[in-house]
């Protein structure tokens, strides 16, 4: 992971570094007294505590057992899970499968209140019929090469996901490229179901559904990489080598920010349906 992948991921780096600085400090030792101790070169305790170089849980387990400070550990290790979770690289993710990945977040879903998605080519997973996701899960498994084959035990996950839509009086909010309406994921056919299934949860009470034409004039925004908020807690953001979380509410409000203004280029209500119905018309000639 670098820093360029996301200031928050970066941020959350440095905060365990200099936690570690500290608890050296407080032990009254220099950093190349920890390094001999450690058996390790100085220059690995100055890149730890720049935030240049990430420790292992055995490092911190070294780095307390010589700082004497063993009771910190605990919360050491998991602030240092915490800064790996911001970063998944999806071939360690996918390792055992797509399922675990996506039921992870079903609290996540369930506790947000409103939720925010742009999506510049593809439609979003909760607007999803069940042949669209079996069609994107199946390219995703093949392309990423994931070993397990757990597509069908995914799509379910999903499907079940859905049922917030209608439960628990949550609030959505999908701004789509009109791009999505004409890439097609398993043919014209997955497509046109897919299509007609957007006219139909277009009429439910707790979404708006709106779609950035083509002809916009995207001079103040232009598309950016797909990404979904959650209340003011958190935004997810997929990249082609794995997938961000954000939780720095400087950042989180400069995504929320973004979607606003991406929302204000889209067409909503019936001139959205005219799009999605040319789009149908485009599959049937």
């Amino acid at each position: 992971m670098s820093a360029s992948q996301s200031s928050s991921a970066q941020s959350a780096r440095q905060a365990l570094a200099d936690r570690l600085r500290e608890v050296r400090l407080d032990a009254g030792l220099t950093a190349r007294a920890l390094s001999t101790a450690a058996g390790w070169h100085e220059a690995k305790t100055s890149k730890i505590e720049r935030g240049k170089q990430q420790p292992s849980e055995s490092d911190l387990r070294i780095w307390c057992a010589v700082c004497s400070s063993r009771e910190v550990l605990p919360e050491l290790i998991a602030e240092l899970r915490s800064v790996d979770s911001m970063w998944l690289d999806w071939r360690r993710a996918e390792q055992t499968g797509l399922r675990h990945l996506n039921a992870s977040v079903r609290e996540l879903y369930d506790r947000t209140r409103q939720y925010r998605s742009y999506c510049q080519s593809m439609i979003p997973g909760l607007l999803q019929t069940v042949d669209y996701t079996t069609a994107v899960l199946t390219s995703l498994r093949d392309r990423r090469r994931v070993q397990v084959d757990d597509v069908a035990a995914t799509v379910a996950e999903r499907t079940d996901r859905q049922r917030i839509l209608v439960e628990g009086g949550h609030t959505f909010a999908f701004v789509l490229e009109e791009a999505a309406l004409h890439y097609q994921v398993g043919g014209p056919e997955v497509l046109t179901g897919q299509l007609r299934h957007l006219l139909d949860v277009m009429q439910l009470a707790s979404l708006s559904l709106g779609v950035i034409p083509t002809a916009a004039d995207r001079t103040s925004r232009w598309p950016v990489e797909d990404f979904y908020v959650f209340d003011n807690a958190q935004a997810n953001v997929e990249l082609v080598s794995g997938f961000l979380t954000i939780t720095q509410p400087r950042e989180i409000a400069m995504y929320g920010e973004t979607f606003a203004a991406l929302s204000k280029l889209a067409v909503y209500g019936s001139t959205a349906r005219t799009l999605i119905k040319a789009a149908l018309a485009d599959l049937s000639t």
